[in-house]
C-alpha cells in the first residue's frame, strides 16, 4: 500500500467530489503495483462506487488510476504461487471457495455497468485482464497515447472471470474478441480507437482534466433523461426492436412529463443555458 506524508498508509482507492460540477472521481491508488486489484482495493472500490451512487449531487463519474497505469488486473501476489492470500488464491476451500471469491468483484463490475450515472474511464498505461474489464464496464473511455489493452488471462492459464466474455464481443466485435481472449496480445491506443473501444485519445498530461470536463458536460444535462438513456441502452442489448421501442415509449413518457423537459424547452426558446434539477 502506498505511503503518505504522515507515515500512515494511503487508501488504495481515492474519491474526490466536485459537487458544484456534479462530478465524482474514483482513483485506483496502488501505483507501485500498477493499480492491481487486491484484497484491500476490491472492497474499497465497492465502497467508493456505492458512496457516489448514493450522492444525488454527483451526476457523472470518472474512473482512473494513479501514476502511469490504469489497472494491471488482479495482483499476481494473490494468485497461485503468490506470497499473499486473496479472494482468487487457491486454498483449502477448493473451486467452490474460489467461485464465491468473485462475488464482490462481480458486484463492482455490475455496479459500474448498472449505475444510472454515466461512468467515464480515463486510461493511462496498461489496462490488463480485470483492469480491461473494469474499463469495459464504463460508458465512455478516454485514453492517453501510451494506453495498452490486453485480455491477458490466457497468458497465465485463466478464463476472463470479470465479465470479458460478455463485454469483448459487444465492444470489439466477435472476431477481435476471439483474438484477444485466445492470444492475450496487446492492443495499442490507436488500435483500440480504430476498433471503436475508445471515444478519443488525449495527451497524458490532459487526460484526467479532459475526462472531468466531459463528465461535467454530461452532469450539466438533464439527470432523468441521462439516467434513462444509459439504463435503456443497456437493457436494449438483450431484447428485440419491438421490446426496445416499448421501453423507449415508457422512458420518453417519463421525460415528457418532467419539469426538466419544460425547463429545456423554455431555455431553448429564451436562448439561455438550461438549469436542470432532475425533476
Amino acid at each position: 500500500m502506498p505511503g503518505s506524508a504522515n507515515g500512515k498508509p494511503e487508501p488504495t482507492v481515492l474519491t474526490s467530489l466536485d459537487e458544484s460540477a456534479g462530478v465524482g472521481t474514483i482513483t485506483l491508488n496502488r501505483p507501485a503495483r500498477r493499480n492491481a486489484l487486491d484484497h484491500e482495493m476490491i472492497p474499497a472500490l465497492e465502497e467508493a462506487i456505492s458512496g457516489i451512487a448514493a450522492n444525488d449531487s454527483i451526476r457523472a463519474i470518472v474512473l482512473t488510476g494513479a501514476g502511469e497505469s490504469f489497472c494491471s488486473g488482479v495482483d499476481t501476489d494473490e494468485l497461485a504461487g503468490g506470497s499473499q492470500p486473496g479472494p482468487h488464491s487457491p486454498g483449502p476451500g477448493g473451486p467452490e471457495a474460489l467461485r464465491r471469491g468473485f462475488q464482490q468483484s462481480h458486484r463492482i463490475v455490475l455496479s459500474i455497468f448498472d449505475i444510472e450515472k454515466p461512468v467515464i474511464a480515463a486510461i493511462r498505461g496498461p489496462a490488463v485482464g480485470a483492469g480491461l474489464d473494469l474499463a469495459c464496464a464504463c460508458d465512455l473511455r478516454l485514453a492517453s497515447p501510451d494506453a495498452r489493452f490486453s485480455a491477458a488471462y490466457i497468458k497465465v492459464g485463466l478464463f476472463p472471470g470479470y465479465g470479458g466474455v460478455w463485454f469483448y464481443p459487444r465492444l470489439f466485435g466477435m472476431a477481435k474478441a476471439a483474438e484477444m481472449m485466445l492470444t492475450g496480445d496487446f492492443l495499442s491506443a490507436d488500435d483500440a480507437l480504430e476498433a471503436g473501444f475508445l471515444n478519443r485519445i488525449v495527451p497524458a498530461d490532459q487526460l484526467l482534466s479532459e475526462a472531468q470536463k466531459l463528465a461535467a458536460r454530461i452532469a450539466a444535462g438533464p439527470p432523468i433523461a441521462t439516467r434513462l438513456a444509459k439504463t435503456m441502452m443497456h437493457k436494449s442489448l438483450g431484447v428485440d426492436l419491438a421490446s426496445a421501442l416499448q421501453f423507449s415509449a415508457a422512458a420518453e413518457a417519463i421525460t415528457l412529463s418532467s419539469a426538466d423537459h419544460a425547463e429545456g424547452m423554455a431555455a431553448a426558446r429564451e436562448k439561455r443555458a438550461p438549469d436542470y434539477r432532475g425533476v
